[in-house]
């Protein structure tokens, strides 16, 4: 057991998060659990108490940039995995000098998306590789809805622009429409916003945040989720709605289309109140359309089967370590 390398992810969000972030680390040590040794901390430092890492994760170039500088300095021959989130891609890695030099730093990085390499400059497109996040499929639900409950996943920040579900849910008049919000006010200004709006619109519902298992059975009896973002690495909650039957509503950027295919019919503009409503009520309305969205869904669902994504991180992770013995 004390023989088997040992790996430290390194995440800004832990399980006190429940975010994105977190979820993948989680994933991800226990994928890697059953070969190697494996730690999940928010920051390494070579002066810590653990065993020095013989390979480190890190998530989100940015905000692990110390972490991956400081293991690059102290390990030089060490292999280091850079796992590149929605920021980093869409905004960071284009402006931001500690999210450029952790670029640098990483033997390999991994996007969660194909769409993503675009964003890459051209000399790194050698070290980078896919790997899909993945979820447990789930049985669709079956029974009769009383209400076509269309859910939004994700905490309140303006990342994932939830203003725009807000706004949506003022322009929608299907009777049986309801418009449900699963997340924590990150941004305290969108909480009020929230909260003005369910006010104001009686079909809108904030549900705050809710544990992941909760939130996921609530997800699996909706008639669709929507998912607003300006940027997005490769959504967990875009996998956790394909694997359970419910189709997806998506405003029209890279990371999006990365995971649900440029033909996918069931897109917006980005920031599109009108065109999102429209798309909520076509998709009541036209029982065809809703099918066609889930027959999309299902034909991505096999890139997000656990298995596939184990598979891929372990053999990137057994390639760093036997290359580097």
């Amino acid at each position: 057991m004390a023989n088997r390398p040992y790996l430290c992810i390194i995440s800004p969000a832990l399980a006190d998060a429940n975010n994105g972030n977190w979820q993948t680390a989680a994933r991800w040590a226990r994928f890697l659990r059953g070969r190697y040794r494996v730690a999940i901390a928010r920051q390494w430092r070579p002066d810590g108490n653990g065993p020095a890492p013989d390979l480190l994760v890190a998530l989100h170039a940015r905000r692990s940039a110390d972490s991956l500088d400081a293991f690059r300095a102290t390990y030089p021959d060490r292999p280091a995995v850079l796992l590149l989130t929605g920021t980093d891609l869409y905004r960071d890695i284009h402006h931001d000098p500690a999210a450029q030099a952790s670029l640098r730093h990483a033997t390999r990085l991994v996007l969660l998306q194909a769409a993503g390499l675009a964003e890459l400059p051209a000399e790194l497109h050698g070290k980078a590789c896919v790997i899909h996040q993945s979820a447990p499929a789930l049985r669709p639900w079956s029974a009769p809805r009383r209400h076509a409950d269309v859910v939004m996943v994700g905490h309140l920040r303006d990342e994932k622009d939830p203003a725009t579900f807000m706004r949506a849910a003022a322009l929608v008049t299907a009777p049986r429409a309801r418009l449900l919000h699963i997340g924590g006010a990150l941004d305290p200004a969108l909480g009020e916003l929230a909260l003005a709006t369910q006010a104001d619109v009686p079909r809108y519902r904030w549900l705050g945040a809710l544990p992941r298992a909760t939130a996921r059975q609530r997800l699996r009896r909706c008639h669709a989720m929507a998912i607003c973002s300006r940027m997005e690495g490769g959504a967990n909650v875009i996998i956790e709605a394909v694997t359970c039957g419910v189709p997806v509503l998506a405003s029209d950027v890279s990371g999006n289309r990365g995971m649900l295919g440029g033909d996918y019919a069931g897109y917006f503009p980005l920031g599109d109140a009108p065109a999102l409503a429209r798309l909520i009520e076509r998709s009541i309305a036209d029982p065809a359309f809703h099918a066609l969205l889930r027959r999309q869904c299902a034909t991505r669902a096999p890139l997000f089967a656990p298995a596939t994504e184990q598979a891929a991180l372990l053999e990137l992770v057994d390639n760093l370590l036997i290359h580097r013995t």
